[in-house]
């Protein structure tokens, strides 16, 4: 079943032109629809980037957190928490997955901050993702990537009054 980009709070077709706007560069790739990392494994080799994933997350005190990190860093949502300071880590649900960052499972991006408000999330990013040269990410949609560098990305976030926090991730490690 095809995700219904009509309902979405922005179609990829205006990220892209939002991206265009701010000046910012970046590759477009379109492939088959991939829902995680196993999966993606075949497009990965034909994009020269650092390849990401992304989690969804809720506290049991109901702080919604989007955690951008490489696809092959190992995380134990435990000490996740206690990195973050927060208790109590779980998945968002669908629902609130596209209330608040309005995309659908297995499309969940960094640039989906452009369709939530600061206050409703907390955006962290990988410390060692950011220190590479290009980093790939859906446009909202999980049957293309883009390719942009990292401070491109801060730069879109920031215009969306987005801060987010940066982190060395290997203190989560299983």
């Amino acid at each position: 079943m095809e995700n219904d980009i009509s309902i979405m709070p922005m179609s990829p077709d205006l990220l892209l032109k939002a991206l265009d706007k701010l000046d910012i560069s970046y590759d477009l790739h379109h492939h088959e629809a991939v829902f995680t990392v196993a999966e993606s494994e075949n497009v990965d080799r034909e994009i020269d980037a650092h390849h990401t994933r992304n989690m969804f997350l809720r506290t049991k005190k109901k702080q919604n957190f989007l955690i951008t990190l490489s696809h092959y860093t190992p995380i134990d949502l435990k000490k996740l928490g206690h990195a973050l300071d927060v208790k109590g880590f779980s998945f968002g649900s669908p629902d609130r997955l596209m209330e608040i960052l309005g995309v659908y499972p297995g499309s969940v991006t960094p640039v989906s901050v452009a369709n939530a408000n600061p206050a409703d999330i907390t955006i962290v990013l990988e410390e060692k993702m950011m220190r590479a040269d290009k980093i790939a990410v859906h446009p909202l949609i999980n049957t293309m990537t883009i390719v942009l560098t990292p401070p491109d990305l801060l730069k879109f976030m920031g215009y969306y009054n987005h801060s987010p926090v940066i982190v060395d991730l290997d203190i989560a490690a299983p």
